[in-house]
């Protein structure tokens, strides 16, 4: 089974019998228009002060530890995506053996702040340090160790690795079951790829002759800035629900509509801009779009969706 294709065709399945989440295509077409003019497709991996990167194989093993722990920051107002990067990077370059998988294997909650590099109690510490060990066991059992050689594993396929992160790698299995059907997401298998492509510039270990089969990566930022421009419309109470930042469950109805609708709003997005623009656009560069404007206008966006999960 291609799972970027499982990803596409089982979320549209979800938008069809969506209940609380649709998607308003008029509003695809005005934000298209505003996208084309931002140069959407120049649009590149941050590879600034936040992340580490010397290209070689030591970026891919950085890289891989960091999307395992890429998820739920909101319990925590302190602690965020990007304490997360730099700390990482910040124990990475005072030494270079930190994130050997034998040490990955036996990290506790301890062995992890200080990986990260912060004083206090992380947000879902051992959970995150249960995937730390993960990692570090499934890169021992099966690619000597090195995430390099998970991507080598691959042969220039994105699709093939995300098939080989969730079989080898249980805590990116990202798919739930709605109205008696499996449907697949993959968000931080998918990020993965798309940050292993950007940081090697698609060369390399970031070449993948197939990168235009990653979906968007559907996260909690996304849905605010889409529902902003009226690409995403909640139905009332779960419109409440989210500005009173009320908990939404994993796997229910709705959160597997936002999540849904999100990805396959964003597919029309990049398929409006491609044809206005008249050039083939990626939806990891929408996503990456997306995400930055959200960022860059968090403090005035309405509250995003609050779900504890692992998965984004």
């Amino acid at each position: 089974m291609d799972p970027l294709a499982a990803v596409r065709t089982s979320t549209a399945w979800v938008v069809d019998q969506a209940k609380h989440v649709t998607i308003n295509d008029a509003a695809i077409n005005a934000a298209a228009k505003h996208l084309s003019a931002q140069s959407v497709p120049s649009v590149v991996w941050n590879s600034d002060d936040m992340h580490y990167s010397d290209g070689g194989p030591l970026t891919v093993q950085y890289l891989f530890l960091l999307d395992a722990l890429n998820f739920c920051f909101w319990p925590d107002s302190e602690f965020d995506y990007v304490h997360l990067a730099k700390g990482l990077k910040a124990s990475l370059e005072k030494d270079k053996a930190c994130l050997d998988a034998d040490k990955l294997a036996a990290c506790d909650g301890l062995m992890l702040r200080k990986l990260v590099q912060w004083k206090t109690e992380l947000p879902g510490e051992e959970e995150r340090a249960r995937l730390v060990r993960e990692v570090g066991t499934g890169l021992l059992s099966s690619f000597e160790g090195q995430a390099a050689n998970l991507v080598r594993a691959a042969n220039n396929s994105a699709a093939q690795l995300v098939t080989l992160v969730t079989a080898h790698f249980p805590g990116f299995r990202d798919h739930c079951v709605y109205r008696g059907r499996q449907v697949f997401l993959y968000k931080r298998a998918q990020i993965f790829v798309g940050d292993v492509w950007g940081a090697f510039e698609g060369r390399g270990l970031g070449s993948f002759n197939d990168i235009e089969a990653l979906t968007m990566f559907a996260d909690y930022l996304v849905p605010v800035v889409l529902r902003e421009w009226k690409i995403l419309d909640y139905d009332q109470v779960l419109a409440t629900r989210v500005k009173e930042k009320e908990e939404i469950e994993p796997g229910s109805a709705e959160e597997v509509e936002i999540r849904a609708a999100t990805i396959l709003a964003v597919e029309r997005l990049r398929e409006s801009v491609a044809k206005q623009i008249k050039q083939e656009v990626l939806s990891l560069q929408i996503d990456w779009w997306l995400w930055q404007y959200g960022e860059d206008n968090r403090s005035r966006l309405e509250p995003h969706h609050r779900t504890r999960t692992i998965y984004y």
